[in-house]
């Protein structure tokens, strides 16, 4: 069964890492509520829009399951939202979201559109150096999706699945597709054939194409 376990937004703000300090829009917190628009929530923001945000990407998604597995991994129990997500989700992951599904969350409706591809700023800010690495081994980065319908999400808010593509492909896969079975034409061309695809993974996985030859 599918459920918000918690609803996180923030605008970013300095965050210490040993002695250095960064910017990110990583360190959310949780609401009560928040208002979900077609460019993301109100009051939320990210830093480097080049790699997060835009109406492709306007929320984050990320499995509340795998905590335990990084508490198991690395003996430390990571504080939700530790990664910079909007929405903690339990029963909902990579393996079970499908590129194209769309979500009722609340009023919002929520359309998958790609596998967050995470960057080190996730190891800084949980304080694990080899986390980044792992959550590429695993494919458990999270997912991204555009905003179908604009509107209130509560704490409690139900999710509930409302479509899926005849054709779709689970957000894992993609994430094989990605990073780790690069060459692989046939499927890389099923994934693009997915017309709700991010238009920058659509850009990204035709010029792997183009140089595969």
């Amino acid at each position: 069964m599918m459920k918000l376990v918690s609803l996180n937004i923030g605008k970013p703000n300095k965050i210490q890492y040993k002695e250095h300090f960064f910017t990110s829009g990583v360190g959310k917190q949780y609401v009560e509520k928040a208002f979900l628009t077609k460019n993301g929530f109100k009051d939320d923001g990210v830093e480097q829009i080049q790699f997060h945000g835009g109406p492709d990407r306007a929320v984050l998604l990320y499995c509340y399951e795998h905590y335990k597995q990084w508490k198991q991994e690395f003996g430390k129990e990571l504080v939700v939202p530790g990664f910079g997500e909007n929405l903690t989700v339990s029963g909902l992951s990579e393996a079970t979201a499908h590129i194209g599904d769309v979500y009722q969350v609340g009023d919002a409706m929520i359309q998958i559109t790609q596998a967050r591809i995470p960057c080190n700023t996730l190891s800084k800010y949980n304080g694990l150096d080899k986390l980044l690495g792992r959550l590429v081994e695993t494919g458990y980065t999270g997912f991204l999706g555009r905003v179908l319908k604009e509107g209130w999400i509560m704490q409690n808010s139900p999710i509930v699945l409302k479509e899926r593509l005849p054709h779709s492909m689970s957000v894992l896969k993609s994430n094989e597709l990605y990073f780790h079975d690069k060459n692989n034409v046939k499927d890389i061309k099923k994934l693009l054939a997915i017309e709700e695809l991010a238009d920058i993974w659509k850009e990204k996985l035709k010029s792997r194409i183009h140089n595969l030859g």
